[in-house]
């Protein structure tokens, strides 16, 4: 089987969860995108999104960014992947 970067057909699994915090905190994706650019890292909204519908890779540094910016911990972002590999 070919590896093309691709988990049962998505870029990345975390994207619903970044989706449901960002809701949670109120947070458009103008303001989130800028709260990011603070911290130096650039996110832009149309990225965001794409990040959100599975659509585009989410690196290590952008996860901990996220975090901090929505003020949550990488585990609640993290968690529900973990808890669905270990029951596999």
């Amino acid at each position: 089987m070919k590896n093309c970067g691709k988990y049962e057909n998505n870029l990345n699994v975390i994207g619903p969860i970044i989706r449901q915090k960002r809701r949670e905190k109120h947070l458009s994706f103008e303001t989130l995108s800028n709260k990011l650019l603070l911290l130096g890292v650039n996110i832009p909204v149309t990225a965001l999104h794409r990040i959100e519908n599975n659509q585009r890779t989410v690196r290590d540094y952008e996860i901990c960014a996220l975090s901090v910016v929505m003020d949550v911990d990488v585990s609640e972002l993290l968690n529900p992947i973990t808890d669905k590999f270990r029951a596999s």
